[in-house]
């Protein structure tokens, strides 16, 4: 049940595709039958007039009618082809969209369930087979359901007794493929999982390929996505191999379902109970029996590898997302102050802020120090409301106002990671990342206080592109346009965490110059280490 209303809701925006897909395969399957009782009637015509007891005009009518249903089957099947195809790809755009939407908002807590290239997995891969199991396989089984009926009926009404014979096969396909749906999920779920693992080994080899390199663990790292796709060829082979078997005893009853329509056809004739076309019929129809079933024991185990991304995909979903409001901006200067507050990642015993006060006060400049793991990025975070604490309250507020810090109020403050945090495009592209409507002069002015002059010398100026994480630009460079681009938000509470740490001394002292004559009314919240930093600053909170 649960399967069939994600199912409806995935496809609510479809349904007039989806239904128009579905009138195609009741026509088709119309025309299939039309075809058959056309082609019997056509060959009772042709030996009728062969021993001259008809008249050969009847052969053109019957000859007509059989090229105007191919035309339309043709016909039918490009336009429920080009419906499929457009609305799988509508479903697999819409299916990543709504989860993206909820990875950008997902409520981490310091808790990372899921590795990224095991997300990226679910997004590409599980999307695909869902994509094409809701677009494509469902209609697709639905109309081999619909075509079967109709050739079964057609078969009763020719012969009984044969239809009976042939429907005997029937429930041994059902059965194969009640025992095929349990393992070929159980199977397809391993699949899922190794390839998620050689998806989490490659993306993370790639990112990280100059550790890897001077570690000379190169090798190694080979060796051991070797081993993870041995798993993921194992995993596949089994499912093949099962599928492969069940596969072959389905083609082993219908091919004796087959052997037995034809004898029983060809004692007919001999009888004088059945005419040449009964026979053309009798061939066509089985076909038409035959090929259904043989459909359907591809169709099924691809919806039921389908259950197990579905799975997957309602997990990420279901993941706790932050509440999504409008942004609540405070008029003035604003300070942050935390009260009492303790935070613990999960699984963690002991908390890394215990019963922590501190009133970053409007208007001042706070160095933040310490050794590493005392909880300064922590800190960070806290203030960011990426993170919640376990007790305790941390609020922005202002002379005037204030507000529970929130992801709502997450605008009042500006925050400046370490590193390099460019995006791929161009660097006009990232510095209105922080203002989407910052005009030629904002710009400008978010470079100039940023230290960031060089992008005028640069030969194609703001236009010069800037390619995954920046490449193209040295690490202080990158650092300098990020600055620029986190100024030209509208929060007044400046959160800067080892924002220098690829600048040179000059570099710096210019920087902490121009952020504290351009910005003298802003909070500033710096995570450093760095002395000449902690000169500017108005007080130094120790964490230890």
């Amino acid at each position: 049940m649960k399967y069939l209303r994600w199912f409806l809701n995935t496809v609510r925006p479809y349904r007039l595709r989806l239904s128009a897909t579905m009138l195609c395969h009741i026509f088709t399957a119309a025309c299939t039958i039309g075809f058959v009782y056309v082609s019997k009637k056509l060959v009772d015509v042709a030996v009728a007039v062969l021993s001259g007891t008809h008249q050969a005009e009847g052969l053109v009518i019957w000859a007509s009618a059989m090229v105007v249903i191919t035309f339309v089957r043709i016909l039918l099947n490009a336009v429920r082809t080009y419906l499929q195809t457009t609305t799988e790809i509508k479903l697999k755009n819409r299916l990543r969209k709504r989860l993206f939407n909820v990875l950008l908002h997902l409520q981490t807590n310091g808790g990372q369930r899921h590795h990224s290239g095991d997300i990226l997995n679910r997004m590409q891969e599980d999307v695909r087979v869902v994509s094409s199991a809701f677009a494509v396989s469902i209609p697709n089984l639905l109309g081999t359901v619909m075509q079967f009926a109709a050739a079964v009926i057609f078969l009763c009404i020719l012969d009984w007794r044969l239809a009976l014979v042939i429907i005997i096969v029937v429930p041994f396909g059902l059965l194969v493929g009640k025992f095929v749906t349990g393992r070929v999920r159980h199977l397809t779920l391993d699949i899922r999982k190794s390839d998620s693992m050689v998806q989490a080994h490659l993306q993370e080899s790639i990112q990280n390929l100059a550790v890897l390199q001077s570690l000379e663990h190169t090798d190694a790292s080979s060796a051991a996505l070797e081993d993870l796709q041995g798993n993921l060829y194992g995993n596949e082979l089994r499912r093949t191999r099962f599928s492969v078997i069940s596969r072959a005893l389905m083609a082993l009853a219908l091919q004796t379902g087959h052997v037995i329509a034809f004898l029983w056809g060809v004692a007919g004739i001999s009888r004088g109970t059945v005419t040449y076309g009964m026979m053309t019929a009798f061939l066509q129809l089985i076909g038409q029996i035959q090929r259904p079933l043989v459909e359907m024991s591809s169709q099924i185990p691809s919806i039921i590898h389908s259950t197990a991304s579905i799975d997957r995909l309602m997990e990420l979903e279901s993941l706790p997302c932050e509440e999504v409001s409008e942004p609540h901006i405070l008029d003035g200067v604003a300070g942050v102050r935390l009260s009492d507050v303790s935070f613990a990642y999960p699984d963690s015993s002991e908390d890394v802020l215990a019963g922590f006060s501190h009133d970053f006060r409007p208007g001042t400049r706070t160095a933040v120090v310490g050794p590493t793991g005392v909880g300064k990025s922590t800190l960070i975070r806290l203030l960011l409301a990426l993170l919640k604490p376990r007790k305790g309250k941390i609020e922005v507020y202002t002379s005037c106002d204030s507000a529970a810090v929130s992801p709502a109020v997450r605008g009042n403050l500006v925050y400046v990671p370490q590193g390099n945090t460019l995006f791929s495009g161009s660097i006009r592209d990232n510095l209105l990342m922080g203002d989407p409507e910052a005009s030629e002069e904002r710009l400008n002015e978010a470079l100039h206080i940023a230290a960031a002059d060089f992008v005028h010398d640069l030969p194609s100026g703001m236009d010069t592109q800037c390619f995954e994480a920046g490449a193209g630009l040295s690490e202080g460079q990158a650092q300098r346009i990020a600055i620029a681009r986190a100024l030209l938000r509208p929060g007044s509470i400046l959160l800067l965490d080892e924002f220098s740490s690829a600048l040179d001394a000059a570099t710096e002292t210019l920087l902490m110059e121009r952020l504290t004559t351009s910005l003298p009314h802003h909070t500033m919240i710096f995570i450093t280490h760095r002395e000449k930093i902690i000169d500017y600053c108005d007080s130094i909170l120790r964490l230890d």
